[in-house]
């Protein structure tokens, strides 16, 4: 039996392909990042949180509009090559930080914006990592998450959740648009707008960028062609196994007062 903890296993999942994440272009680009770019725009004494920062794409796409960016994550092989490649990139602005989650070394009240994308899917305890965000914002401040979401019924649910666990065992679970809206409202902020988006998945870069063993690709090549007509038409599940996932982007802010 493993005593290897959560925090652990994400670290060692991620450390040794934060390059693969740096230039994956999936992470790179897409019209959820250029929205949480825009939340930002124009505000540039504002300091902001990338919570969960992965390959750093959310820190170099705001840098050029605020002050100061702290990229925050748990695993210190992603930091390095973040703050590698923004120094490259000549982001004099961009901190690295590491860290869970759940427990933010950081003031209260001591950043402007906190923006997180694709990585809440990831954490331990879901509401805490949101309460910490929550937290740290100045009143009046403004977060924004962008992840892969449940697409809500429980046949569809359990094959998105399965196929995301077999891909990467570090995965807790990928919340249905009203789990993140309660989850938000539970740790003290409101929530605003939000927007829905279909991101393709092309099957073998998406294994290769984790390096999920063969029998663990297998095993998810095989759910997806014993799945049901249901499943494999919302999915947009193709003959080489690509697929078409949910995400959607979440607004909220909070109360001034």
């Amino acid at each position: 039996m493993t005593s290897k903890t959560h925090e652990a296993l994400v670290a060692g999942q991620f450390g040794s392909r934060a390059d693969a994440y740096l230039t994956s272009a999936v992470h790179a680009q897409g019209a959820d990042l250029q929205a949480l770019a825009a939340m930002v725009r124009g505000q540039s004494q504002a300091r902001v949180l990338d919570l969960g920062c992965g390959g750093g794409h959310v820190s170099f796409n705001v840098a050029a509009h605020v002050r100061e960016v702290v990229a925050y994550d748990l695993s210190p092989d992603m930091l390095q090559v973040v703050g590698r490649a923004a120094r490259e990139r000549g982001l004099k602005n961009v901190t690295t930080a590491q860290g869970v989650a759940e427990a933010l070394p950081f003031e209260d009240a001591s950043f402007d914006y906190v923006l997180s994308r694709y990585s809440a899917h990831h954490w331990r305890d879901f509401e805490a990592g949101l309460r910490e965000a929550a937290r740290v914002l100045k009143p009046g401040g403004t977060a924004g998450f962008v992840d892969a979401v449940s697409p809500g019924p429980a046949l569809l649910d359990t094959y998105f959740q399965a196929i995301e666990v077999l891909r990467d065992p570090s995965h807790v679970r990928d919340y249905a648009r009203a789990e993140w809206e309660r989850a938000l409202t539970g740790a003290g902020l409101i929530p605003g707008a939000t927007a829905a988006y279909r991101v393709r998945l092309d099957f073998a870069v998406w294994i290769e960028r984790m390096q999920t063993p063969k029998v663990q690709a297998d095993a998810i090549r095989a759910l997806l062609a014993a799945a049901s007509r249901s499943v494999t038409r919302h999915f947009e599940v193709g003959p080489d196994g690509s697929f078409t996932i949910d995400v959607a982007f979440f607004q909220a802010a909070k109360s001034a007062d």
